[in-house]
């Protein structure tokens, strides 16, 4: 259950900071969906507003990583981070943007693979080898 009430779309109508900024991910999304994530976050416009343009010119704007590769790492970060919510939310954007059960499997073994060889090195205190280290 949220810690805060998810505002309507009626609710968001009433204050033009909030309005403005579910036209836009309708817009950007070219979809009538506004998930609860944007109607939890409404109760601050600035920080809704804040956290979208964040987003939009990470996850949408033209970059050198392709959309299905950004939504990979999304939900590598949020298993990691162990956020349900965004590892539903951004499977299902990896799932919209063509990641097929194949990668999503190979997905999955990658960062399980990632855990256990970060929890062990982690444990042993392993040093990083010269090599690795990139020259600042």
């Amino acid at each position: 259950m949220a810690t805060v009430r998810l505002l309507s779309d009626e609710e968001a109508a009433v204050n033009p900071a909030v309005k403005a900024v579910f036209d836009d991910i309708r817009a950007t999304r070219k979809s009538d969906f506004i998930n609860n994530f944007w109607r939890a976050l409404a109760h601050d416009p600035a920080a809704l507003k804040r956290t979208w343009e964040s987003l939009k010119a990470i996850m949408v704007a033209e970059g050198p990583l392709d959309p299905l590769t950004r939504e990979l790492i999304y939900i590598a970060v949020s298993t990691a981070n162990g956020c349900s919510y965004c590892i539903h939310s951004h499977t299902a954007a990896a799932r919209a943007k063509g990641m097929t059960d194949d990668q999503h499997a190979h997905l999955v073994a990658i960062i399980g693979m990632a855990a256990q060889t970060n929890a062990l090195v982690t444990a042993l205190q392993v040093p990083v080898d010269e090599a690795f280290l990139v020259a600042g």
